[in-house]
């Protein structure tokens, strides 16, 4: 048995729910096929009767879309694809009039090649200020045609490419695709662009950001080679044992003048880091008072489904987070991960797990935040080589399309599911499959055992979970935890029915409805009696 009281003193925990929104699959309102910001605004009252707190939305900035919005070419303005200007208003004036926040998905770590300043950067000479915006260097071998270094980039190939516009010989640095230049966070420019950029957007009434790879902005001076980088063919392995070029010192001084310009402009906003480091404890560096006020955590996304496993994790995040008197941010799926269902196995043990990993997650205490998608139980799904339009593929023949296609709102097929407005609505901009309408929002709205009932139940009463995580414990395949005096969750990872001697009142169970006995691949909240 694992025990382990993890209890804290700072009060009340924070209990609130985002629903992060992939807008180009959320809604559709002119049936181009692609969702949009006015798809979105006709949804809001779904996502407020979730019971969530806010929504995150995914890049809606200008983009040539080669990377879906992660390679922005305008930062102060919306893609047409999505909508415009006042449209992205009037989504922040309903949702506001909901009583939902709204996040934006920012990207700072890099740009679209198509982006004004570097196709300015690389027109200029060496040296010139419009080039050092980015990380230009010259090449090596007599000629300069070999790159910098050895350096690998997340979507595998060198992280250094030539511009057939640049007749300089020099080499730019993409931690992404070529199509995404790395600023340079050591440039004045650089720093007063997203200074800017903050500003416009929180006078537009957003209410925070998420950063995506907040790990990452500041590369090491000299850009040094990594021995034996070449032989790791894994691009995600090459990036994590690369020193120089994630979580550099430098980065918390972006982090500081960012939380000071929040402070000073809109003291409630938010800053909430993608961060991509070794341990809990590194993630420490990155939040406080001066710096970001939230990360995400992602490690019950990789745990397998076993009592110990899930303790372990559990406690080791929390208590590393806790002893800084801070609680983590809890992710089990996102637009670039397999979805739930799909990680757990599929079919009905599939969904079983993954309706009872969700109520475990959902008592934890911190934030947690919600993909879309997720409250109605979708699997990932396989997309054939044809429909793929995730650029990872071509590079590592990975794709994260599985876990973007559009929504299912509707029974019947015609509108693509009821994810286009429009009767006559082209094909969405991914395939859905043909059994996309069972899980639909139309097919589990009326059936109490659904899956999105389970998330509208549990939303709910999370609200009135309260208290610090004490008795951690694991009892054979059986993981259970207390908050306060009042609330206990208990998980049952095994493959048989455990029976259970409780006393208090059963106030949800993701599967089955029997108070006597916890079936398999299930989770229970109790109100206990004290």
């Amino acid at each position: 048995m694992i025990e382990s009281d993890v209890s804290t003193g700072y009060g009340a925990p924070r209990s609130e729910c985002f629903y992060q929104v992939y807008v180009r699959s959320f809604a559709d309102s002119d049936g181009d096929g692609v969702g949009d910001l006015e798809g979105l605004r006709s949804r809001l009252a779904y996502i407020g009767a979730l019971g969530v707190d806010g929504i995150l939305l995914s890049p809606c900035f200008a983009s040539p879309q080669f990377d879906h919005g992660y390679d922005v070419a305008d930062y102060f303005k919306i893609d047409p694809l999505y909508g415009t200007l006042p449209d992205m208003d009037l989504v922040l004036a309903e949702a506001h009039r909901r009583n939902l926040l709204v996040l934006l998905d920012i990207i700072p770590n890099h740009c679209s090649s198509k982006h004004a300043w570097f196709e300015t950067a690389v027109r200029s000479q060496p040296g010139s200020p419009l080039r050092q915006r980015f990380l230009f260097a010259r090449g090596r071998g007599p000629h300069g045609d070999s790159p910098p270094n050895n350096w690998r980039s997340y979507f595998g190939g060198p992280a250094w490419s030539r511009s057939p516009r640049d007749h300089t010989g020099e080499w730019y640095f993409h931690l992404f695709g070529t199509e995404q230049p790395d600023f340079n966070w050591r440039s004045t420019d650089v720093q007063e662009l997203f200074d800017r950029v903050l500003e416009f957007w929180l006078h537009r009434g957003v209410d925070g950001f998420r950063i995506d790879a907040a790990h990452a902005l500041c590369k090491a001076a000299g850009l040094p080679d990594v021995p034996g980088l070449d032989q790791i063919r894994d691009p995600n392995e090459a990036i994590r044992i690369n020193p120089h070029i994630i979580d550099q010192p430098e980065v918390h001084e972006v982090w500081r003048r960012w939380r000071a310009l929040i402070n000073s402009l809109k003291p409630e906003a938010r800053l909430v880091g993608e961060i991509w480091v070794d341990t809990p404890q590194a993630q420490q560096a990155y939040l406080g008072p001066d710096e970001l006020h939230e990360a995400f955590v992602f490690g019950l996304m990789y745990t397998p489904w076993t009592a110990n496993a899930l303790a372990e994790t559990i406690r080791s995040l929390h208590d590393a987070f806790a002893a800084n008197g801070r609680l983590p941010s809890w992710v089990l799926s996102t637009h670039d991960e397999s979805r739930v269902v799909t990680r757990m196995g599929n079919g009905h043990v599939g969904l079983s797990r993954a309706r009872g990993l969700a109520l475990l997650a959902l008592a934890l205490p911190g934030n947690y935040y919600l993909y879309n998608g997720e409250e109605l139980g979708l699997p990932t799904v396989d997309i054939s080589k044809r429909h793929i339009q995730d650029p990872l593929f071509a590079l590592t023949g990975r794709t994260r399309d599985g876990c973007r296609v559009p929504l299912p709102w509707t029974i019947r097929s015609q509108s693509n599911y009821g994810f286009s407005s429009r009767e006559t609505a082209s094909c969405s901009w991914l395939p859905q499959p043909d059994w996309w309408g069972e899980l639909s929002l139309e097919a589990q709205e009326p059936e109490f055992s659904s899956t999105l009932s389970l998330y509208r139940q549990a939303l709910i009463l999370r609200r009135r979970i309260w208290g610090g995580l004490h008795s951690l414990q694991v009892d054979d395949a059986v993981v259970s935890f207390h908050r306060g005096n009042e609330f206990m969750c208990i998980t049952n990872t095994g493959d048989t029915p455990k029976r259970l001697n409780l006393d208090g009142d059963v106030l949800l169970v993701s599967e089955g409805r029997d108070s006597l006995w916890l079936p398999s691949n299930a989770t229970l909240w109790l109100r206990t009696r004290s």
